[in-house]
């Protein structure tokens, strides 16, 4: 079996798990590749991870049976570029704080490795929202699992988002900004905007406008299937277009696409990981301080 592993900086209380996890995989004689820069940070944090194969970010992951995403679910954001097209699938170690993404607890490491040796796990796809424009602003790295957000500049007064659904015309959003966010996104900025909690498999793309002026202007949910367009007027001539953590100014005169991308984002499930369970426990529903 060979395992991609992609991280970011860790806490000293990680240290122990995440060497653990290496001996684990180099007890099982595991084929190891490690991404070049968490490669440089493991050296300088004396974590011996037994392999000096490595990959980096610009070619990606090009064969591997798993990728472990070590942090976040920002990491593990990194680790669906990483991927792209090829569909690895991705296992996500909670390093980080929230972790609606990364599911499987450090401690649980040596457990996760032995139920994806004897294949008790399931794989749960993941649509991926795609970005198109009259500027190449992505590279090529034209997708992301939780949202395309169009917002100001911190400079610039409100936007303007002339919006189109599969070309006609939806509204006008005089706002900070616009959230396309895919279900697996839908717990992340688009619900800090107000917007809906949506199940992993449900086929839909919220639209959440940030902050409106216009206060009657409410989320709304629309079909995957549909193609969104885009055009921005902004008094400093330009915004921020963000496709999940990465960011770039554009010029108003780029018009922009929105779509669900071709392929999917593969994450592993193990048997205790429930997308409700996750609910309740971090956004600590049904707690109360009388109970």
């Amino acid at each position: 079996m060979k395992i991609a592993i992609h991280g970011r900086n860790f806490p000293e209380s990680a240290r122990p798990y995440i060497q653990s996890m290496f001996e684990e995989l180099a007890r099982r004689q595991t084929e190891v590749i490690i991404s070049l820069g968490y490669r440089e940070y493991l050296d300088n944090a004396a974590v011996a991870h037994y392999s000096e194969a490595t990959y980096t970010v610009e070619e990606g992951v090009a064969d591997a049976d798993f990728i472990f995403s070590l942090g976040g679910d920002g990491t593990l954001l990194d680790a669906v570029t990483h991927v792209g097209s090829r569909q690895i699938p991705i296992i996500g170690i909670n390093i980080g704080r929230l972790g609606f993404l990364a599911t499987v607890a450090p401690a649980s490491v040596r457990l996760m490795i032995d139920a994806i040796f004897n294949g008790q796990y399931t794989i749960d796809e993941r649509t991926l929202v795609s970005v198109r424009s009259t500027q190449d602003i992505f590279g090529n790295l034209p997708f992301g699992l939780n949202d395309f957000t169009i917002t100001r500049t911190q400079t610039s007064s409100m936007i303007t988002v002339h919006s189109y659904l599969d070309g006609e015309f939806l509204n006008s959003y005089w706002a900070d900004g616009l959230i396309i966010s895919t279900p697996s996104g839908s717990t992340g900025y688009s619900l800090s905007c107000g917007g809906p909690v949506l199940l992993p498999q449900t086929e839909s793309f919220i639209i959440t406008p940030i902050s409106p002026h216009n206060l009657n202007v409410r989320p709304m949910i629309v079909m995957d299937t549909c193609q969104l367009a885009f055009e921005v007027e902004s008094r400093s001539g330009n915004f921020l277009a963000a496709l999940d953590s990465r960011s770039y100014t554009v010029d108003t005169s780029v018009r922009i696409s929105v779509q669900k991308e071709a392929f999917k984002a593969r994450l592993v499930k193990l048997s205790d990981d429930n997308f409700l369970n996750t609910l309740r426990s971090k956004l600590n529903w049904g707690w109360d301080i009388r109970n």
